[in-house]
């Protein structure tokens, strides 16, 4: 690259995070912008007029943005899902689209085992006994299970998934999943089973695992069709994206008894709505989209998003391309 140093722009979460790694990284090829949470299409528009490269964490990236933002090479997402990006409008107007899956992994495979581990053994309403004074020699709840035997279903064998059922498995649990676009060597590679409909993973599991990504196909995936199929003893975690779980469909669900309650780190509208019914229940545990966090991964993150940047702005391929047909020969792409 020649010239000028390019611009990139880093639009900060609704927390604060330290970008001078990422700023290292990029020494010499671009100089790095690091702006507060944007949260509309216009403000986005507005900063990123002249960005050659953006990272964000949660703001839009949507059509209009790339768009108005002409000479806008790059979108990176500072974690896994990238639902904030409008894939396939970046793919038409020939902008990479990158993230970083892997960082993420085991800090989200841990937290979903935790999630159903807390529910299995009460550990929330146990705590707030002994914090209370109540002193109970056994573990409340007609459900409780040993968790010996029982059967596990994951929604989505990706890189989580497939953690969290190497996890699962050592407790010596039945591990079922659904996944159409994982191959049968992966299934046989966990040891665990392919099922070929969510009905019959609902129908089948004593815990329900969601590890999908969010796209207009599994949005609302687990809903009141899934519900109804449920046993009234299972139990729903979701440390994907809330907005794969009908919350809605979830709530009459609990409230109906179709299953014993559920484990949420994910939530349709973030930050969660403190009056939303399911906060409400004694049977729904609670964490504000933590599952990803721990010191040594989010470390990682400004460094990881400035090489991937700087292969853009290089000329190389990033690691971690979502829309790869921007490579395809003949295809639109600003990065040339």
């Amino acid at each position: 690259m020649t010239g000028k140093p390019a611009k990139v722009f880093v639009v900060q979460g609704r927390g604060q995070r330290d970008f001078s790694d990422t700023q290292t990284a990029l020494k010499g090829v671009a100089d790095v912008t690091v702006l507060p949470h944007i949260a509309d299409e216009q403000g986005m528009i507005d900063a990123l007029r002249d960005a050659d490269a953006v990272i964000i964490a949660a703001s839009p990236v949507t059509r209009g943005v790339m768009s108005a933002c002409e000479g806008l090479k790059a979108a990176m997402r500072t974690g896994v899902g990238y639902d904030v990006i409008e894939v396939p409008a970046a793919t038409e107007l020939g902008v990479i689209v990158i993230n970083v899956p892997d960082i993420w992994v085991r800090e989200v495979a841990n937290h979903a085992l935790g999630l159903l581990l807390a529910f299995n053994r009460k550990i929330v309403t146990l705590d707030r006994q002994v914090h209370a004074g109540t002193w109970s020699a056994g573990v409340p709840g007609p459900f409780t299970g040993s968790l010996h035997g029982e059967t596990v279903g994951i929604v989505g064998l990706g890189n989580i998934g497939s953690a969290f059922a190497r996890r699962i498995a050592a407790f010596e649990t039945t591990v079922i999943a659904y996944d159409p676009y994982v191959d049968e060597a992966r299934f046989k590679a966990l040891g665990v089973e392919r099922v070929r409909s969510l009905e019959e993973l609902a129908r089948r599991a004593d815990y329900v695992s969601v590890h999908t990504l969010l796209n207009t196909e599994t949005r609302h995936l687990i809903g009141e069709a899934f519900f109804e199929h449920m046993k009234p003893t299972a139990v729903l975690v979701n440390t994907s994206r809330g907005p794969v779980v009908d919350e809605a469909a979830l709530t009459r669900a609990l409230e109906a008894k179709q299953l014993a309650g559920a484990a949420l780190d994910v939530w349709e509208k973030e930050p969660v709505d403190p009056n939303n019914p399911l906060l409400k229940m004694d049977n729904v545990i609670a964490t504000p989209h933590a599952a990803y966090f721990s010191s040594p991964a989010v470390a990682q993150v400004p460094k990881r998003c400035g090489e991937e940047i700087r292969r853009v702005l290089t000329g190389e391929r990033p690691i971690n391309v979502v829309n790869p047909e921007v490579y395809a020969p003949g295809a639109a792409r600003r990065a040339r």
